[in-house]
């Protein structure tokens, strides 16, 4: 008799640690253990590990440019819609009328399969790794995609911002900031002959930009190009916010123009953040091997010291450190990121890759954590365009010493994928708990550039995800237990 009390007594006790969430028994526990069976063996289970992070909740998705998140076969629907045409030679867009010659219609160049195919490869990375694809080098592959449809990139925005909104809710994300669109920009080259003979002298330089902001804030036309940006931003977010997701807009600046083209879309991008609140960041773009880009790089930084000075509450999210070895000369490699973050006063850095073989690396790291600035982790792109991938990613050294960063997308639609992938490159190459994930999940909130009672809402939004997310989990467990 005393044994079959004592029986029931412990089984009792155990039902009630089930309720109370004991602490191995309770919803997250049982998933922890799931997914580190799935990392567990001699290589991790990507099928089911994909399985398991498509259905995750993503916090954010915080490096992701709008016009490389749209997919070739969108662009090409776009193309009969906007009336343009494709060169069956070039594939390049072009206006309709007159037509030239070898222009056809998005319908009639998928109907040629060959050509079909061949479209898709230049205007995106498939096919490229695993046969005869059209192949340059692949940095030159990537960055040429968006010359092939930069005509129809911005001529249907509504469009497509809800195809990325119903794409991210499909994979359990609720926020997204996306790299937008580029500002207006005045070529001077006045301005662009005194900078060269300035260089990068502190008072001249100041002078000289200073002058130069001034005669733009005076210009009817640079100021008319500010507000139809702001109007542009307002139209094709109509519908978007919901109490589902939400998204967020960064102006960018195209880093390979002329000094005066850069400072002017710089400063357009200023004063159209610090007027319309759905733009919540500026960021500078373009291959940063590109010769200008690497000619003009520190007098980018300035340019943007400069005028972060004027507009303080402003925030930057610098692309810096896209760079490997062997891309540019050795001495290229060891200033990007820590000029991105001491000069320019960046508050989020894009990729930071080269962080290895920047001088001062040690000293950057340590004011990457003090701070608490974010790396914008992109594992598919930086596998790409660079050939970093696995144990050569920094990712390694920014979890060693405690660099904040997150994971993100960057141009899913040209290296076609999803944020779940990256999640699952991350996880199957790095080992990490589920802890870590999750975490990474929250921190994609955390360094968002959003006003606090928006990221609460977000992060409130979060909790309830993940409490259903590991609630099927533990069911989905249980329901193995009993086969």
């Amino acid at each position: 008799m005393r044994k079959i009390l004592l029986g029931l007594m412990l089984t009792l006790t155990s039902a009630c640690a089930t309720l109370s969430g004991a602490p191995g028994t309770s919803h997250e526990a049982i998933t922890q253990r799931h997914f580190a069976s799935l990392l567990s063996g001699g290589e991790p289970k990507t099928a089911e590990l994909s399985l398991f992070l498509n259905k995750m909740p993503k916090g954010a998705d915080l490096h992701h440019h709008y016009s490389g998140a749209i997919y070739a076969e969108q662009y090409l629907e776009w193309v009969d819609t906007q009336g343009y045409c494709v060169n069956k030679a070039t594939s390049k867009i072009q206006h309709q009328r007159p037509t030239p010659p070898d222009c056809v219609s998005g319908k009639d160049l998928a109907a040629d399969d060959n050509a079909y195919r061949d479209l898709l490869q230049r205007w995106s990375t498939k096919d490229f790794n695993n046969h005869g694809a059209v192949k340059p080098p692949p940095d030159l592959q990537f960055f040429n995609t968006f010359m092939y449809f930069d005509d129809v990139a911005s001529t249907n925005t509504r469009e497509g911002l809800q195809t990325l909104k119903q794409r991210a809710i499909a994979e359990h994300v609720g926020y997204i900031e996306t790299i937008f669109q580029l500002t207006t920009g005045t070529q001077d080259d006045a301005f662009d002959r005194d900078i060269a003979a300035a260089g990068l002298d502190g008072e001249k330089l100041q002078a000289r930009m200073a002058a130069q902001l001034a005669k733009l804030d005076a210009s009817a036309g640079f100021n008319q190009g500010v507000q139809q940006y702001i109007a542009y931003v307002q139209d094709s977010s109509q519908g978007i916010d919901d109490e589902n997701f939400t998204m967020r807009y960064q102006a960018y600046v195209l880093r390979a123009l002329s000094p005066s083209l850069v400072f002017s879309q710089a400063a357009a991008a200023f004063k159209i953040a610090a007027q319309e609140p759905r733009v919540v960041a500026i960021n500078l773009v373009g291959a940063e091997n590109g010769a200008v880009s690497m000619r003009d790089y520190s007098l980018h930084m300035q340019m943007f010291k400069f005028l972060k000075a004027r507009y303080p509450d402003i925030k930057l999210a610098l692309h810096a450190g896209e760079l490997a070895l062997g891309m540019v000369p050795p001495e290229g490699l060891k200033f990007h990121i820590a000029e991105a973050l001491g000069v320019a006063g960046a508050n989020r850095i894009g990729h930071g890759v080269d962080i290895m073989h920047e001088s001062n690396a040690q000293q950057t790291l340590e004011t990457l954590r003090e701070l608490n600035i974010p790396i914008e982790v992109n594992l598919t792109s930086n596998a790409f365009i660079l050939g970093i991938q696995g144990s050569a990613h920094p990712v390694e050294l920014y979890r060693k010493y405690g660099v904040p960063f997150v994971i993100c997308t960057d141009d899913s639609g040209v290296t076609r994928h999803t944020l779940s992938n990256e999640y699952m490159l991350f996880a199957s190459r790095y080992q990490p708990t589920y802890a870590e994930v999750k975490k990474l999940s929250y921190d994609s909130l955390r360094y968002a550039f959003l006003p606090d009672q928006d990221k609460q809402r977000l992060t409130a939004q979060l909790d309830a995800r993940f409490a259903k997310f590991e609630a099927d989990i533990a069911a989905l467990a249980a329901r193995a237990v009993r086969k």
